[in-house]
């Protein structure tokens, strides 16, 4: 029986994600359950026309479903603006071992 993977680890402040050492921003803990799943529900859809275009070796339709993965994560707070207010950079796509959440990454080792 194959298990689950595990989540992955999250920052104490929930922003980001860690996937192989690099942080990517969470959604918009604001979103409600709904916009949420209308939003991941569109994303998903979005990403199958992405392969569905390849496979069709059709690059007009690979661009337009691209810029609406690009569209969804934007208002899922993934991309774009950050969805915090205090004032903190956005650290998106940085490994973490190079951001202030270094020491809480490498603690991670110890659990």
């Amino acid at each position: 029986m194959v298990q689950p993977a595990s989540p992955p680890p999250v920052t104490p402040d929930g922003r980001y994600i860690v996937v192989r050492g690099r942080l990517w921003r969470r959604a918009d803990p604001s979103l409600t359950r709904d916009e949420r799943e209308r939003l991941t529900q569109a994303l998903m859809r979005a990403r199958r026309d992405i392969r569905d275009a390849l496979m069709a070796g059709d690059g007009a339709a690979e661009k337009r479903a691209r810029k609406r993965v690009h569209e969804a994560k934007i208002a899922q707070g993934e991309r774009g603006r950050v969805w915090w207010k205090d004032g903190s950079p956005d650290l998106n796509r940085r490994m973490a071992r190079n951001t202030p959440y270094a020491a809480w990454y490498d603690s991670l080792d110890d659990a």
